[in-house]
């Protein structure tokens, strides 16, 4: 059984060209977060989003065939928030400061707007979405950040993958239990992390 949704139920069916349809796009976007972190996946719909930009349901459509069409777009809005922010840790001087403005960049994703990330983190496993927000510059991002962190690691590939792993594994589990303290993560995160470098 094929569970993949059409590419094109997916995709919104036009690019807003002028000021005032950006505008509208990314209210109904917004919207849509808003209802996740307000309703639930339960009480996500086109009507209930719609009703919250203060738009028609016909205006939506224009734009979005659907709500998976509007579920992945907020998810490539948080993507974009997210790499705009941890690109930052590029313009940083040393390998270890770009690293640890990488994990805090990873820690405000996911407890800024907690319940938001948690249930993003769940529609991102849907197989019918799965592909929709694969990430390659993000992971070059990442391997860049670290290997500036580790210039003579002996195996750079392997540590860039366990950095991976500890900063997603730790901040998905805090996420999940609901935690809001961001610099109290931010520091544990960076402690596992720096350890497991100097291990």
């Amino acid at each position: 059984m094929n569970t993949r949704t059409p590419a094109t139920q997916l995709r919104p069916r036009k690019t807003p060209t002028q000021p005032r349809s950006a505008e509208t796009v990314a209210a109904i976007v917004e919207a849509a977060a808003q209802i996740l972190e307000t309703e639930g996946i339960a009480g996500f719909n086109t009507n209930a989003v719609a009703e919250r930009a203060g738009v028609s349901i016909g205006s939506l459509y224009q734009y979005f065939p659907g709500k998976d069409a509007l579920t992945v777009a907020l998810m490539h809005r948080e993507s974009q928030r997210f790499h705009d922010d941890a690109a930052v840790a590029l313009t940083l001087e040393s390998g270890e400061e770009a690293l640890d403005y990488l994990i805090g960049a990873s820690v405000r994703q996911q407890l800024q707007r907690p319940m938001l990330a948690r249930l993003l983190d769940v529609e991102e496993g849907r197989p019918a979405l799965r592909g929709e927000t694969d990430k390659p510059g993000m992971k070059h991002l990442f391997t860049t950040i670290v290997h500036r962190a580790i210039p003579h690691h002996a195996h750079p590939d392997v540590a860039v993958a366990d950095v991976l792993a500890i900063i997603r594994g730790m901040v998905d589990a805090a996420g999940e239990r609901g935690e809001s303290d961001i610099d109290g993560l931010r520091r544990r995160v960076r402690a596992a992390v720096f350890g497991y470098l100097r291990a």
